[in-house]
């Protein structure tokens, strides 16, 4: 199976996307998950190739134009790693990273 990258997007690029990747890291980790994790700006993510990218729901339209493959989970709290947790568990299972 291929290594799956994951992405946490903010505005900026630096502390609220760097939290969210520790936060999902911590989760990833309790799941027994192991993944490429990294963080960037929402400009710069259309053009960053990952599997799975974690944004905030206020980048919702932002995320609209762009046409990204990648499947985008948007979070209401970046670092809750209890809704990382619940929203990511169903997408590793739908690309076969869990049972």
């Amino acid at each position: 199976m291929k290594s799956l990258t994951i992405l946490a997007v903010c505005g900026a690029g630096l502390g609220s996307s760097f939290a969210c990747e520790m936060s999902i890291e911590a989760a990833l980790k309790d799941m027994g998950v192991k993944a490429d994790l990294s963080h960037c700006d929402i400009s710069s993510a259309a053009s960053t190739r990952a599997d799975i990218i974690f944004t905030g729901s206020n980048f919702k339209p932002q995320f609209e134009n762009y046409s990204i493959s990648s499947t985008i989970i948007y979070l209401k709290r970046l670092v809750d790693k209890k809704e990382i947790t619940e929203k990511l568990t169903p997408v590793l299972k739908q690309l076969g990273y869990l049972q």
